[in-house]
């Protein structure tokens, strides 16, 4: 079996997932949409649930890689904060249901999820205490700064998702405005800090 099976595997699912959610993805019709036997997934996933694991796996290193990719595009810290969170939310709402996937609850604790998830993670934190140190953030906790920016993130998309978040329409903004409209009070904020 090529050694690229389970990256096919995963890619089929992810598209399995994108058309019809959670229900949808079935190691049958993975086998049969990635060319292989309907045995091959068995191979590599002991069950659905390892099979979406992998795709979550496989989703939050793609966001993580590009939001590390940032920090080498010689941006402003504040701006790479900025792009980094815009990202994130495009990501999210291009793929909800990859993104609904990722923050889900998992039954089974899954070590490659686990080790993606913690990347990922970390190279947000890195942003974020970056831009501290820049100034565009108040100082202090960067985990609960972390936290604070994706507790709005997650929201702004969950809002845009269901229909209750649109520019003319309710809330009268997006996702990225509100996220422009946080940093902007954010930075306000750590300015009134810095001069006290």
């Amino acid at each position: 079996m090529p050694p690229f099976t389970r990256s096919l595997l995963i890619a089929a699912a992810a598209d399995l997932l994108d058309a019809g959610g959670r229900e949808s993805v079935t190691l049958r019709e993975v086998g049969h949409r990635a060319g292989v036997s309907h045995n091959a997934p068995y191979k590599h996933f002991a069950n659905k649930e390892a099979l979406l694991a992998g795709v979550a796996a496989e989703e939050l290193t793609k966001l993580g890689d590009a939001l590390a990719a940032l920090r080498k595009d010689n941006l402003p810290e504040g701006e790479v904060l900025r792009v980094a969170l815009r990202e994130y939310v495009a990501w999210a709402l291009t793929h909800p249901a990859r993104y609904r996937l990722v923050f889900g609850v998992w039954s089974t604790p899954f070590e490659d999820l686990a080790v993606a998830a913690e990347s990922s993670h970390s190279t947000l934190i890195a942003i974020v205490e970056a831009a501290q140190r820049a100034g565009q953030l108040p100082p202090g906790d960067t985990e609960r700064m972390t936290a604070l920016l994706q507790a709005l993130i997650h929201g702004a998309i969950d809002l845009t998702v269901i229909g209750h978040l649109a520019i003319g329409g309710k809330g009268n903004a997006d996702a990225d405005g509100l996220v422009d409209d946080l940093l902007r009070y954010l930075h306000a904020s750590a300015a009134v800090v810095s001069s006290s």
